[in-house]
């Protein structure tokens, strides 16, 4: 009599339950890479976006021609065109040059704008906390940036 191998049911339900068991594990780790991985992007997006918005205040205060002043829920800075003044209001950092309002820095948590005076050196300090759609979060997103005005003639 001639023995024939193959392979019977149960030996094929084996074989698609562990190859099943492999690919929920493969798209277990897949989906958690995508989502780490967009995570880390929108950080670093938030960071460039910040770190913009505060070079544009730094350049705003070292070419002011008066000295800047505060106001409310932000800073007065004298230019030779006008002023130019940014303010928080609704979690968003507004920049205003002459009557053009353009949102300088979106999702802010907290903003504050305040003289930083020190001996012989009169500066600014700007320090803000951006907003997190995250309820944890391990470090928190703090900047802060300082501003020396320049020379006012």
């Amino acid at each position: 009599m001639k023995s024939e191998r193959g392979y019977t049911l149960i030996e094929c339900l084996v074989y698609i339950a562990a190859l099943i068991v492999v690919l929920n594990l493969a798209f277990d780790a897949w989906f958690h890479y995508d989502r780490h991985t967009n995570s880390m992007r929108r950080n670093a997006n938030d960071i460039v976006r910040t770190l913009l918005a505060g070079e544009q205040w730094r350049a705003d205060v070292r070419t002011a021609t008066a000295p800047p002043h505060a106001i409310p829920n932000g800073i007065a800075i004298p230019h030779r065109n006008g002023e130019i003044t940014y303010t928080f209001v609704d979690g968003d950092v507004w920049r205003q040059v002459g009557k053009a309002h353009d949102i300088a820095l979106k999702h802010v948590q907290t903003s504050t704008m305040s003289d930083d005076s020190r001996p012989n050196v009169h500066a600014w300090r700007w320090e803000l906390e951006l907003a997190t759609p995250q309820k944890a979060v391990r470090v928190r997103p703090l900047f802060s940036f300082t501003a020396v005005p320049g020379s006012q003639s």
